[in-house]
């Protein structure tokens, strides 16, 4: 069982505000260790303060070292898909991105900062774990707790007997990189969000048959049943809500306080606990009893993760591809580029389109296609294929005095339609005429029913033929100057169900500065319905947001003018997304931080 002696490497992950029960966890190890061996302890953290760094570097002596990695980076992949309840912070996940963060590292000890270590660490490092993903304890909520026993049961497929507690893991470096463990992470991310024990609930279905089961000794939960005797305990887990730092009458207790009181946040930490107030204790109370209903929730849960997989309806594979392929383009920002295949294109020659429908033939055209069109868009609302929850700012439409610009974020094909009801909705659909601008190839070779509206529903094709653009530029003037709406989608790409406003293109300030028309910018916000798609994925309920106008300023050149509408337009799409969301706009990339800043200064 037992290896070489070496170093040892040891994960702690934690914020500023959980750091100094960090600190007590390693007083108790460094209490427990053997002398014959050294010990390397990594915190991975996105903020903990320099002067909490250097409270644990003090704790530095021949046997110990410490130090400080910032997991930021590995984050902002999924940081926005992580699901959070309660008590749980980001920092659950950090455990995921050691064996890449590491190459070096054949495997590595991973524990949680609610723990009180009463045994030698390198006795559970020196365990052989041979092909399994990691070496863990049994979770003993799920075994002693029948509602949570049934929820990995009927939710996740995984026996109760056989799911694990993840605050404490001894971590197959090798094989995590071998089977792409963080990999196959996000993408179970993408298709189910497990929502009772988060990560925890991932890692036992990715490593499901890949366990090394140790001795319960190694994670005893504070939790109903103590399944050892108290004397032969080698780690100690404050789970859930039951913290010594929260409750005087937290079972266990002295263990923690033994450590504490020879640590440097002692009075810290005693201070929270004096201050910890009864109305906080009610809502752990409350916590408790929501994590039991939600698992309840789950187990009958019509489109629970088991009953999709067993009947073949998890997330479709091309939507999962994409939505990678939108993490990497985002990475590399390369923001104007489309993630999915344009229909093949050819060149549009004048005489093909008449923008301005001053044919007979296309106004008969136009109007059957409309009434189709129509009768399409009454049916995938009735169907609950495209749900409108809001339209905000529909005043800002209807002030409108002349024709403008029209500006939406590109994230679905159903978007157009969406801006049609919002159109509708405006007292405006009775006095000026909605047009679209499209691409040259949805246009010449869009197949089928879809193809028909692109090329009949009063839309305004580019082409890369040079007269044809001409005439498109022609045409566009006469629409906007005749009082006529023109909508477009500054953004140039169309990325699935992507929620982040993307850097904008100067063409549709072009024409609205060029022509003295105001821009009116809306954004299209989603949020889950309860309605699952045919691909995997719920419905989006959407809510478009109708800002003010944005009006050239007479004074000003039309390269000016088109400068100041863009940032504009930025600024506002950027406080529509994050006063709905409730987050800060923030790309995974540089080039698009910086284009995010630019807006703000603008006057």
């Amino acid at each position: 069982m037992m290896e070489t002696k070496k170093s040892i490497p040891v994960f702690y992950a934690c914020d500023d505000n959980f750091v100094k029960y960090t600190i007590v966890s390693l007083q108790s190890m460094m209490e427990h260790a053997s002398k014959d061996r050294t010990y390397e302890i990594h915190v991975l953290h996105t903020n903990i303060s320099e002067e909490m760094q250097q409270k644990m570097y003090t704790m530095q002596n021949e046997n110990f070292t410490v130090q400080f990695d910032n997991v930021t980076e590995y984050l902002h992949e999924i940081q926005e898909k992580l699901p959070l309840r309660d008590y749980y912070s980001k920092t659950t996940y950090f455990r995921l991105f050691i064996a890449e963060m590491f190459p070096k590292l054949d495997k590595a000890v991973y524990i949680d900062s609610d723990t009180i270590v009463l045994g030698d660490i390198a006795q559970l490092y020196d365990y052989e774990l041979g092909d399994s993903y990691v070496g863990a304890c049994n979770e003993q909520v799920m075994i002693q707790e029948d509602v949570y026993g049934t929820y990995v049961e009927k939710v996740l497929g995984v026996e109760r007997n056989n799911y694990f507690n993840a605050g404490m893991l001894v971590i197959n470096c090798e094989q995590f990189r071998k089977n792409q463990v963080l990999r196959q992470f996000i993408e179970l991310l993408l298709t189910y969000n497990f929502v009772v024990t988060q990560d925890e609930d991932y890692l036992n279905l990715i490593c499901h048959n890949k366990v090394c089961w140790l001795p319960q000794k190694w994670n005893v939960e504070v939790f109903g049943t103590i399944p050892c005797p108290e004397e032969e305990i080698c780690v100690l887990h404050y789970i859930m809500v039951s913290k010594p730092w929260h409750y005087r009458d937290c079972r266990l207790q002295q263990y923690f306080w033994d450590s504490a009181k020879k640590t440097s946040v002692y009075e810290e930490i005693v201070q929270v606990l004096k201050s910890y107030t009864d109305e906080e204790r009610a809502e752990d109370a409350a916590s408790a009893e929501r994590l039991m209903q939600t698992a309840k929730d789950e187990i009958a849960k019509e489109n629970n993760y088991l009953n999709l997989l067993r009947a073949g309806k998890l997330k479709a594979k091309d939507r999962l591809e994409v939505l990678g392929k939108i993490a990497l383009y985002e990475r590399e920002g390369r923001f104007g580029e489309d993630v999915e295949e344009d229909p093949p294109t050819r060149q549009l020659q004048p005489a093909e389109i008449d923008y301005l429908r001053k044919k007979l033939k296309s106004r008969i055209k136009t109007k059957l296609t409309y009434r189709v069109a129509r009768s399409f868009l009454n049916k995938i609302v009735e169907n609950k294929q495209l749900i409108i929850k809001d339209v905000i700012g529909i005043e800002h439409m209807d002030a409108l005095t002349s024709g403008a610009v029209i500006t939406c974020n590109h994230f679905n094909a159903f978007d157009s339609f969406a801006m049609q009801i919002a159109y509708e909705r405006s007292t405006q659909c009775k006095k000026r005429r909605l047009y679209r601008v499209i691409r040259e190839g949805n246009y010449t070779n869009f197949p089928g029913f879809y193809g028909l509206l692109m090329r009949n529903c009063y839309t305004f094709p580019l082409s890369s033929n040079r007269d044809t653009m001409k005439k498109f530029l022609s045409s566009m003037d006469t629409v906007l100057q005749h009082g006529d709406f023109m909508l477009i989608y500054p953004e140039q790409s169309m990325w699935w169900n992507y929620r982040k406003p993307k850097p904008l293109k100067k063409g549709a300030y072009t024409f609205a500065a060029k022509n003295q028309v105001p821009v009116l910018p809306c954004f299209i916000t989603m949020e889950d319905s309860d309605i699952l798609g045919d691909d995997g994925f719920y419905v989006q309920e959407y809510t478009i947001h109708i800002a003010e106008p944005i009006y050239p300023d007479p004074q000003k050149s039309q390269a000016e003018n088109v400068d100041a509408m863009r940032r504009k337009n930025a600024a506002v799409w950027k406080q529509i997304y994050e006063d709905f969301y409730g987050i800060s706009l923030v790309y995974d990339t540089k080039e698009a931080v910086q284009y995010k800043q630019k807006p703000t200064h603008i006057a």
